[in-house]
C-alpha cells in the first residue's frame, strides 16, 4: 500500500505522514506542509457519500489523507467531534436559501452555509474540535506533550481555546493584537480561567503576532525543546478539515453529482477558501472560488492584478470585520505552490527571500497568473464598512435573516459573481453577537446573544500583555513550561 506523504512548499527533503505534521506546524525550511498529490474523488465516491450523516462524511474524506490513524480509531474520532449536541442541528453545517421570487426567477439563488454554530459561535470551531480531539488522541499515543503557540485576530483563538481546555497533555500560549478584537471576542478568550490556556495581548496587529508565531516555529532548538505545534491554519490537518464543509454544501445544494456550484468566502490568512480550493484539486464540481476581502484587500489585489503586496501596521486598516484584518496571507503560500506548478524552487524564491526584502511579488507578466481565474477558479472582490451596512440591512429586510460583519463581506461580493443556474453558496463565518456593535448601527437593534454568553463581558479576565518581541514571548513560554 502506497501511503500518503506531504511534502513542503519550499522543497525540504523530508516527505512525512500525517501524524509526524499534525504536531509540527512550518516544515524545518519555513515552508507549509501539503500532501504530495491530491487524491481524486471518482464520480462513484461522490455518489456514494451523498447521504452520509457530517461525521462520516468527514471520516470519508478525511480517510484519503490520514492512512497512519488506525480506521477504526479515525470513525470513532470523527463521530466524537461532530456531533448534534456540539453544533445544534443534525446536518451539522445546514443551508439557509437567500432567495426571494426575483432571485429564484433569475435562477440567481444564494445559499448561507451555517459554519457558526459551535462552542465559540466561528467557523473555526468546524476544524479545531477535531484538532483537539486528533491532539489528545496522538500525544496519548505517544506519551508526550505539546505547547500550542498561535496568533488570532480574533475567531482562531477563542475556538482553539475552547477545543483544547482540559486536554490531557496540552497548554495553548495563544497572542492578539491589544484592543483590536471585539469585546466579544475578548470575553471569549480572556475569561477562560483553565489552567492550560494562556493569553497574550500583544502591543501590536496581527500581523505581529503571526510573525512572532513564524519566528518561533523557525526556531528549531527552542521548538523541539519546548515541544512547541500550532493551530493556526498554517497546520495542514485544520485546513484538511475544512474541506469537509464544502462536499457538505455541494451536497445539500445540489441533485445531481453533474452539478455545479460556487463558493463565495470571506477571507484574510486564505485558509478557509484554500480548504476549498483543495476540495475543487479533489474533483468536487466547483465552478468559481470567490475571493471577499475587507478593506485590506491583499488577495482582492492579487487576484485582479498578479501583484501580491504586504502591508506593514501602519497600513493594515482596523475594520469592523476584524478577523480579516491581515495583510499577509499565512496560507497563499499554498496555493501559489500549485499556481507554479508545484515549483518549490520559485515559491520559496518568492516567499521565502523576495516578499523579505522587497515586501511583495509580481506574477502579472508570468502565464501562470491567468490560471488562477481559468484553472482554478478564482475570481475576487472588496468590500468596506458601508457596503457591510448596506448588505446586513438588505439581508434583514428581504430575508429576515440576521448576518455578521464578514459574512456581510461575503454576500456583498458573491451578488458580483453569482450566475444564473449555478447556485452559489456563501461561507458565514460568525454568528453576529460577536460583532454587536456594528449589527446595531446597520439595524438599529442588538443581535440575539446565546444564553450561555450572558454576561460574558464582565467575567475575571486572565491575560498578559507585552510588546512585540520574539525574545519576550519565549521567556515566558520557557516560565510557563519550567
Amino acid at each position: 500500500m502506497a501511503f500518503m506523504k506531504y511534502i513542503s512548499t519550499r522543497g525540504h527533503a523530508d516527505r512525512k505522514q500525517f501524524c509526524e505534521i499534525l504536531l509540527e506546524g512550518l516544515a524545518p525550511d519555513g515552508g507549509l506542509y501539503l500532501p504530495e498529490n491530491y487524491p481524486q474523488v471518482s464520480a462513484a465516491m461522490l455518489a456514494s457519500w451523498r447521504g452520509l450523516s457530517y461525521a462520516d462524511l468527514a471520516f470519508e474524506i478525511l480517510s484519503l489523507y490520514i492512512d497512519d490513524i488506525p480506521a477504526t480509531d479515525l470513525k470513532a474520532i470523527c463521530r466524537k467531534t461532530y456531533t448534534q449536541e456540539v453544533f445544534g442541528s443534525k446536518e451539522i453545517t445546514p443551508l439557509k436559501k437567500l432567495a426571494d421570487a426575483s432571485t429564484e426567477a433569475a435562477g440567481t439563488v444564494m445559499y448561507l452555509e451555517a459554519l457558526s454554530n459551535g462552542p465559540t459561535l466561528a467557523f473555526k470551531d468546524m476544524a479545531m474540535q477535531l484538532l483537539g480531539n486528533l491532539f489528545e488522541y496522538e500525544l496519548a499515543r505517544r506519551g508526550e506533550e505539546l505547547n500550542i503557540f498561535g496568533a488570532t485576530s480574533g475567531d482562531t483563538g477563542s475556538a482553539a481555546e475552547y477545543a483544547m481546555r482540559g486536554k490531557r497533555g496540552v497548554r495553548v500560549f495563544m497572542t492578539s493584537p491589544l484592543g483590536r478584537m471585539s469585546p466579544f471576542q475578548q470575553a471569549q478568550m480572556f475569561s477562560l480561567q483553565d489552567e492550560n490556556i494562556h493569553n497574550i495581548a500583544v502591543e501590536g496587529v496581527f500581523d505581529d503576532c503571526q510573525d512572532m508565531v513564524k519566528a518561533v516555529s523557525n526556531d528549531l532548538v527552542f521548538k523541539r525543546k519546548y515541544k512547541i505545534g500550532t493551530v493556526n491554519s498554517i497546520n495542514w490537518a485544520r485546513l484538511m478539515a475544512q474541506v469537509v464543509y464544502y462536499f457538505a454544501g455541494y451536497f445539500q445544494s445540489t441533485k445531481s453529482n453533474t452539478d455545479k456550484v460556487s463558493f463565495t468566502v470571506p477571507s484574510g490568512n486564505f485558509g478557509n477558501v484554500c480548504a476549498g480550493h483543495v476540495a475543487r484539486m479533489m474533483g468536487l464540481p466547483i465552478e468559481q472560488l470567490v475571493v471577499a476581502t475587507n478593506e485590506n484587500d491583499v488577495l482582492d489585489e492579487f487576484f485582479r492584478t498578479g501583484v501580491y503586496r504586504v502591508r506593514g501596521s501602519a497600513d493594515t486598516h482596523e475594520t469592523s470585520s476584524p478577523s480579516m484584518d491581515i495583510s499577509k496571507a499565512s496560507n497563499f503560500e499554498r496555493f501559489v505552490f500549485d499556481l507554479l506548478g508545484r515549483d518549490a524552487g520559485k515559491t520559496k524564491a518568492l516567499f521565502g527571500e523576495q516578499l523579505g526584502k522587497t515586501g511583495k511579488f509580481d506574477l502579472s507578466a508570468d502565464p501562470v497568473f491567468s490560471e488562477a481565474a481559468q484553472r482554478y477558479g478564482f475570481v475576487s472582490g472588496k468590500s468596506t464598512h458601508a457596503d457591510r451596512l448596506a448588505t446586513i440591512k438588505d439581508v434583514y429586510t428581504r430575508f429576515g435573516v440576521m448576518v455578521d460583519t464578514h459574512t456581510a463581506d461575503g454576500v456583498k461580493v458573491a451578488r458580483e459573481h453569482i450566475k444564473p443556474d449555478v447556485p452559489m453558496i456563501v461561507l458565514e463565518t460568525a454568528l453576529p453577537i460577536k460583532f454587536a456593535a456594528t449589527i446595531v448601527e446597520a439595524l438599529g437593534r442588538e443581535p440575539d446573544r446565546p444564553a450561555k454568553f450572558a454576561g460574558m463581558e464582565d467575567l475575571p479576565k486572565r491575560v498578559t500583555s507585552m510588546p512585540a518581541d520574539v525574545a519576550a514571548v519565549k521567556a515566558y513560554i520557557a516560565q510557563i513550561c519550567a
